[in-house]
């Protein structure tokens, strides 16, 4: 029987790999000269900055909705 503390450890280093990965990934498109994807909303206005990244966002989306659906339906 794996212990819950066992498989709680587990997650959260292949989580912090996860995380490491994206990362280097998005300074690697930094670097590129990739800084923003199309479909980012920027508002500026008297001493106010909104920034909104709608394309990253529905990137991130379909990354994970992929990725989830490989790995949980084993």
């Amino acid at each position: 029987m794996i212990e819950p503390m066992e498989t709680l450890g587990k997650s959260l280093l292949i989580l912090a790999l996860v995380l490491a990965v994206v990362g280097g990934v998005f300074l690697l498109l930094s670097r590129a000269g990739v800084d923003r994807l199309p479909g980012e909303i920027t508002y500026r206005g008297k001493g106010v900055t909104v920034y909104f990244p709608l394309g990253l966002s529905i990137a991130l989306s379909l990354l994970l909705t992929i990725l989830l659906n490989v790995f949980w339906r084993r």
